[in-house]
């Protein structure tokens, strides 16, 4: 038997962790204003209405693959009555929002992960009441919200997740999964596949299965010193927790190291203030997820690509970064870096069809060594209280009410615009089946008549 952190009885007072996900978190969001669809397939497609990113189960049963070119699932599914929404951002994040605010109210410390996952540190409760705290918390999302969630606790985050896929799997759980003894972890173990496993990807997965793992036992029976010599000190630390050691941090789980804003465009950009427009809008969206986390960073990237599928044009793409001499995460410090990237990668003659912008060299914002040469204490505060009041009036009442100058929203047309629903507006994302907004927008809600 595999050595742990665990026994058969169960322990005294152990730190525990859940993890609250949303069961097919798009689709779930669709079918709360639309009960008629509920045991039917259904899909939701990715931004421009390109391949699929969400399936119901019964979609997954037909053979409809994550991924899928919409033009693919139309040729090959169309005798089938599968439903097809494009994605609706801000519906599921209002829905996804009501949710993790039951979580925060239920748990005594919560952690999100993800739109649709959320950590919660259970340390406090009593051990012996954790199985009925989850089955009650799913039971008042699902009241309070529509939303079908599953829940896995155990003491690490990443046996969380393992417990939280079999409350997925199997309706004997009732959707709330526990692995709390020994036991329990060990025949969890046996039963999940390798590739399953948060944290081992794909890359790791094939060389684990040419030497034989096949599961997660398999993998907690080699040596940590093998493990270690083989990948790397995230696959040991991925290793040990499978073994009932909590050896990763929620924060760290939390702060992201890196993000990218990227996008195809409905159609082809060949003027550079169309494409610095969509370039400044990546780059306001990307501080405005830094700012979130309660980061900053040291490095802006901007990336531009042409179409590679229309070979009857000619091809460019490149990338390019600028390094801040002082870490930051105001919009109009990212949005200067981005443009003065921009400047440099844009050639004329060429038909851009995707850009994005990525920070990286991610740090905590309490942590920011200033330059001597760069730091101005006045400027950096107004920037930040400008930031904070765009934040606040953005959060209130809606994303992008205020923007920056450099985003070229003064032609956006009005929320209840046609043309936003019908994909017409030039620099507008494709959603051509895209649901109302009904918790959001005035003209979405609705009513008896």
């Amino acid at each position: 038997m595999g050595q742990g952190h665990f026994h058969h009885q169960r322990l005294e007072n152990p730190i525990m962790y859940a993890i609250v996900d949303c069961d097919n978190c798009y689709v779930s969001c669709e079918r709360v204003f639309r009960p008629d669809l509920n045991g039917q397939p259904v899909v939701v497609l990715s931004n421009n209405d390109g391949c699929v990113v969400a399936r119901s189960n019964e979609a997954k049963a037909l053979g409809i693959k994550a991924g899928m070119p919409y033009y693919q699932l139309r040729q090959h599914f169309s005798e089938q009555q599968v439903v097809v929404f494009s994605s609706n951002y801000e519906l599921y994040g209002e829905l996804t929002a009501r949710v993790m605010k039951l979580v925060s109210d239920n748990a005594p410390a919560v952690y999100r992960y993800s739109i649709d996952e959320a950590f919660c540190d259970l340390r406090g409760m009593q051990l012996w009441d954790l199985r009925q705290w989850g089955l009650d918390l799913r039971a008042k999302i699902l009241k309070y919200t529509g939303m079908p969630v599953s829940i896995g606790i155990a003491p690490t985050k990443t046996l969380a997740k393992m417990a939280s896929h079999y409350a997925k799997k199997f309706p004997g759980y009732r959707h709330c999964c526990i692995i709390d003894t020994g036991d329990k972890r060990h025949k969890a173990l046996q039963h999940y596949p390798i590739d399953e496993v948060w944290g081992i990807g794909r890359q790791y997965t094939e060389r684990l299965q040419t030497i034989g793992i096949q599961t997660a036992w398999d993998f907690c029976q080699m040596p940590r010193q093998r493990v270690r010599s083989m990948f790397n000190v995230v696959a040991e630390r991925t290793w040990c927790e499978l073994r009932g050691e909590d050896c990763i941090s929620i924060e760290e789980l939390v702060a992201k190291q890196s993000i990218c804003t990227s996008r195809s465009f409905p159609h082809n950009l060949t003027d550079y203030v169309d494409l610095r427009t969509s370039v400044c809008h990546f780059a306001a969206r990307s501080a405005e997820k830094l700012r979130k986390q309660h980061s900053v960073c040291a490095s802006v990237s901007v990336f531009v690509d042409t179409n590679r599928f229309r070979t009857d044009l000619p091809q460019y793409g490149g990338s390019d970064t600028e390094h801040l001499l002082t870490p930051d995460n105001a919009s109009q410090v990212i949005l200067a870096a981005a443009t003065q990237c921009l400047q440099r990668l844009f050639r004329k003659g060429f038909a851009y069809k995707r850009a994005g912008v990525i920070l990286s060299d991610i740090t905590g914002a309490d942590t920011v060594q200033t330059n001597l040469f760069d730091y101005d204490s006045t400027l950096y505060q107004r920037r930040h209280r400008l930031d904070q009041a765009i934040d606040r009036i953005n959060r209130l009442n809606g994303s992008e009410t205020v923007v920056i100058a450099a985003q070229q929203y003064a032609t956006k047309p009005s929320a209840d615009d046609k043309t936003i629903q019908q994909g017409k507006f030039r620099d507008s994302i494709r959603h051509d089946l895209r649901s109302p907004a009904y918790t959001t927008r005035w003209c979405d809600i609705l009513s008896s008549n």
